[in-house]
């Protein structure tokens, strides 16, 4: 064996087998709804077996799942553009492949691009509007235009403008693979990784729109692979010392990290108490996990456990009503005992407003003024006490 060859041998032997460009094709085994009949959403709880990948994740990491496009909206593309799917077009990366491929694996083809509308507005014999509000000044306008369509509107819209298959594919951009937080520990299920999802799916301008990677898992991966990667989130994992208590706020599918968390401190023994805030709609339908979570309180592994339902009564009940609620047990916990405070999921609204209570709580409770309640929980933050995993 030359020393080229000894080389490649051993670089072989120690790189992964799966990367981001080459994910490993998981393969579904639970695709359960765990939202009721009468939920107003559709949440889903998803196990994927990784048997042979050799690869790991802590709990509070993310996977991404790369998922392909919804075919009939690809077919519907293709007909549109007057093609027929067998031409050859190039990929954002590797060898050229057939246009259906393409619209397939490797573009986006929901979200209008800039490049695209100009386009449309440029060659449309009846686009004064879009042209217009393509100017710098008017970008708030045409976010509020563009709300709820799609590529394929413009493309229907406008039967007179014409794209070469090739050209067509160089106005979008690449297909992403989605990002979920991970609902399981391997330490609890080691060869399988769960997520919790709400299928995206409404209808606008009389057309039913889906999520590409919630309906690719909810719809068309229980008989296909569903390739996946992990991504680490050093920021979102637990304390280091077991014996801390950790406070976790997430509602919906925001639980999904704190599930995890649930699992491993139990397989591991950890000492330190755990209190979770969850927020839905309505508790007889919307209470994701909800039998777990009680079974980890009967066991002692959850001290605490506060819900707010936003619909089951007049007015409206949010997981920062609850905190509030709690404000003197959570001031006691996170100044008296250490604990780490977390919170997942939408950061628009919930994260904003969790962040203002926490700060609120700090400020009544800590005798402190606005100032130094805005240090203090600036503090928890640089000593990585307040942790925060927010979309």
């Amino acid at each position: 064996m030359t020393e080229a060859t000894a080389t490649a041998a051993a670089a072989a032997a120690v790189s992964p087998r799966y990367t981001r460009a080459n994910p490993f094709p998981a393969r579904m085994v639970v695709n359960r709804r765990l939202s009721g009949p009468e939920s107003a959403k559709d949440t889903r709880h998803f196990e994927l077996d990784l048997t042979g990948w050799g690869l790991t994740f802590e709990v509070g990491d993310s996977l991404a799942v790369y998922a392909t496009n919804d075919p009939e909206l690809v077919d519907e593309m293709i007909r549109t553009l007057g093609a027929t799917g067998d031409e050859q077009v190039p990929r954002p990366k590797g060898e050229p492949t057939t246009f259906r491929e393409a619209l397939l694996r490797d573009y986006s083809i929901t979200q209008p691009t800039p490049k695209f509308l100009k386009a449309i507005a440029q060659r449309a014999s009846a686009a004064p509007t879009l042209g217009y509000l393509l100017a710098p000044n008017r970008k708030q306008d045409l976010e509020t235009y563009l709300w709820g369509m799609e590529i394929i509107d413009f493309l229907s819209e406008h039967p007179s403008v014409h794209f070469a298959p090739e050209e067509f594919v160089g106005l979008l951009t690449k297909l992403q693979p989605r990002l979920y937080s991970v609902a399981s520990s391997l330490k609890a299920y080691p060869d399988q990784v769960h997520f919790i999802v709400d299928v995206v799916r409404y209808e606008s301008h009389g057309r039913l729109r889906k999520g590409v990677c919630s309906s690719f898992l909810a719809e068309r991966a229980d008989d296909a692979p569903v390739p996946v990667f992990p991504s680490v989130a050093k920021h979102f994992h637990l304390p280091e010392d077991p014996d801390t208590p950790i406070i976790m706020i997430g509602p919906g599918t925001g639980v999904a990290p704190f599930r995890a968390y649930l699992q491993e401190r139990k397989a591991t023994g950890a000492k330190g108490k755990n209190w979770l805030f969850f927020g839905a709609q309505h508790e007889r339908c919307d209470f994701a996990y909800g039998d777990e979570f009680k079974a980890y309180q009967s066991e002692g592994i959850l001290t605490g456990l506060d819900c707010g339902w936003s619909r089951d009564q007049p007015q409206k009940i949010y997981v920062q009503h609850k905190m509030t609620e709690n404000a003197a047990e959570i001031w006691k916990w996170i100044d008296a005992q250490g604990a780490h405070f977390f919170v997942c999921g939408d950061a628009r609204r919930m994260a904003k407003d969790v962040d203002a209570t926490l700060r609120k709580i700090v400020q009544e409770q800590g005798g402190k003024s606005v100032e130094q309640a805005n240090e203090y929980v600036e503090k928890l933050k640089s000593d990585k006490r307040y942790k925060r995993d927010v979309y």
